[in-house]
Protein backbone atom coordinates (compact mmCIF):
# COMPACT_ATOMS: atom_id res chain seq x y z
CA UNK A 1 0.00 0.00 0.00
CA UNK A 2 2.78 2.44 0.91
CA UNK A 3 4.58 1.68 -2.34
CA UNK A 4 1.48 2.78 -4.20
CA UNK A 5 0.85 5.95 -2.16
CA UNK A 6 4.38 7.33 -2.32
CA UNK A 7 4.44 7.96 -6.10
CA UNK A 8 0.92 9.42 -5.91
CA UNK A 9 1.97 11.85 -3.16
CA UNK A 10 5.11 12.86 -5.04
CA UNK A 11 2.98 13.63 -8.08
CA UNK A 12 0.17 15.45 -6.22
CA UNK A 13 2.18 17.55 -3.70
CA UNK A 14 3.30 20.28 -6.15
CA UNK A 15 -0.36 20.98 -6.93
CA UNK A 16 -1.46 21.40 -3.32
CA UNK A 17 -1.60 24.94 -1.90
CA UNK A 18 1.55 25.93 -0.04
CA UNK A 19 -0.54 27.23 2.87
CA UNK A 20 -1.46 23.63 3.63
CA UNK A 21 2.16 22.94 4.64
CA UNK A 22 2.94 26.36 6.07
CA UNK A 23 3.38 26.39 9.84
CA UNK A 24 2.36 29.43 11.78
CA UNK A 25 4.24 32.44 10.47
CA UNK A 26 4.85 34.01 13.89
CA UNK A 27 6.33 30.76 15.25
CA UNK A 28 8.69 30.64 12.28
CA UNK A 29 9.73 34.24 12.91
CA UNK A 30 10.34 33.48 16.58
CA UNK A 31 12.75 30.70 15.61
CA UNK A 32 14.57 33.04 13.21
CA UNK A 33 14.84 35.75 15.88
CA UNK A 34 16.19 33.18 18.34
CA UNK A 35 18.87 32.33 15.77
CA UNK A 36 19.54 36.03 15.08
CA UNK A 37 19.13 35.30 11.39
CA UNK A 38 18.49 38.70 9.79
CA UNK A 39 18.91 37.33 6.26
CA UNK A 40 16.11 34.76 6.63
CA UNK A 41 13.87 37.23 8.45
CA UNK A 42 14.39 39.75 5.63
CA UNK A 43 13.18 37.19 3.09
CA UNK A 44 9.75 37.72 4.66
CA UNK A 45 9.91 41.53 4.46
CA UNK A 46 7.50 43.38 2.21
CA UNK A 47 9.12 45.67 -0.39
CA UNK A 48 8.90 48.46 2.19
CA UNK A 49 8.87 47.88 5.95
CA UNK A 50 7.84 50.19 8.76
CA UNK A 51 10.72 49.56 11.15
CA UNK A 52 10.90 50.85 14.68
CA UNK A 53 14.11 49.89 16.41
CA UNK A 54 14.52 51.02 20.02
CA UNK A 55 14.21 54.80 19.46
CA UNK A 56 14.35 55.15 15.68
CA UNK A 57 11.33 54.74 13.44
CA UNK A 58 10.98 55.05 9.68
CA UNK A 59 9.89 53.24 6.54
CA UNK A 60 12.74 51.39 4.86
CA UNK A 61 13.26 49.32 1.75
CA UNK A 62 13.64 45.57 2.22
CA UNK A 63 17.42 45.81 1.79
CA UNK A 64 17.82 48.73 4.22
CA UNK A 65 15.65 47.03 6.83
CA UNK A 66 17.76 43.86 6.58
CA UNK A 67 20.96 45.85 7.17
CA UNK A 68 19.47 47.64 10.19
CA UNK A 69 18.29 44.31 11.63
CA UNK A 70 21.73 42.76 11.00
CA UNK A 71 23.34 45.65 12.90
CA UNK A 72 20.87 45.11 15.76
CA UNK A 73 21.81 41.41 16.03
CA UNK A 74 25.52 42.33 15.91
CA UNK A 75 25.07 44.64 18.90
CA UNK A 76 22.56 42.37 20.65
CA UNK A 77 23.31 38.68 19.93
CA UNK A 78 20.12 36.64 20.36
CA UNK A 79 19.88 34.01 23.07
CA UNK A 80 16.19 33.05 23.04
CA UNK A 81 12.83 34.06 21.60
CA UNK A 82 9.32 33.05 22.60
CA UNK A 83 5.87 33.95 21.31
CA UNK A 84 4.02 36.00 23.93
CA UNK A 85 0.90 36.88 21.95
CA UNK A 86 -0.53 35.78 18.62
CA UNK A 87 -3.52 37.03 16.65
CA UNK A 88 -4.41 34.86 13.68
CA UNK A 89 -8.18 35.27 13.45
CA UNK A 90 -7.95 36.91 10.02
CA UNK A 91 -6.59 34.49 7.40
CA UNK A 92 -4.79 37.35 5.59
CA UNK A 93 -3.11 39.04 8.57
CA UNK A 94 -0.81 37.77 11.32
CA UNK A 95 0.20 39.80 14.35
CA UNK A 96 2.53 38.50 16.97
CA UNK A 97 4.52 39.70 19.94
CA UNK A 98 7.78 37.99 20.80
CA UNK A 99 9.95 38.20 23.87
CA UNK A 100 13.53 38.34 22.61
CA UNK A 101 16.34 37.71 25.07
CA UNK A 102 19.78 38.87 23.95
CA UNK A 103 23.16 38.97 25.63
CA UNK A 104 22.53 42.68 26.27
CA UNK A 105 18.95 42.64 27.53
CA UNK A 106 15.34 41.72 26.84
CA UNK A 107 13.30 43.15 23.97
CA UNK A 108 9.69 43.09 22.92
CA UNK A 109 9.26 42.42 19.19
CA UNK A 110 5.95 43.20 17.45
CA UNK A 111 5.43 41.74 13.97
CA UNK A 112 2.61 42.66 11.62
CA UNK A 113 2.35 40.73 8.37
CA UNK A 114 -0.11 40.56 5.50
CA UNK A 115 -0.71 37.74 3.09
CA UNK A 116 0.38 38.59 -0.45
CA UNK A 117 0.27 35.95 -3.19
CA UNK A 118 -0.27 33.17 -0.60
CA UNK A 119 2.77 34.23 1.45
CA UNK A 120 2.90 36.32 4.61
CA UNK A 121 5.12 39.40 4.28
CA UNK A 122 6.19 41.60 7.18
CA UNK A 123 4.88 45.13 6.79
CA UNK A 124 5.75 46.40 10.26
CA UNK A 125 8.44 45.38 12.73
CA UNK A 126 8.89 47.03 16.12
CA UNK A 127 11.71 46.18 18.53
CA UNK A 128 11.70 47.94 21.88
CA UNK A 129 13.41 47.38 25.19
CA UNK A 130 11.23 45.33 27.52
CA UNK A 131 10.27 47.20 30.66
Amino acid sequence: MIRFLLPVLVFVMPFLPSSLFQGDFVDEMSALFKAGNSREIAKSFSSSVELSLINEEDVYSKLQAEQILRDFFTKHPAVNSTVVHLINTNPNIRFGILSLITKNGKFRVSITSKKTANVFLITSLRIEAEK
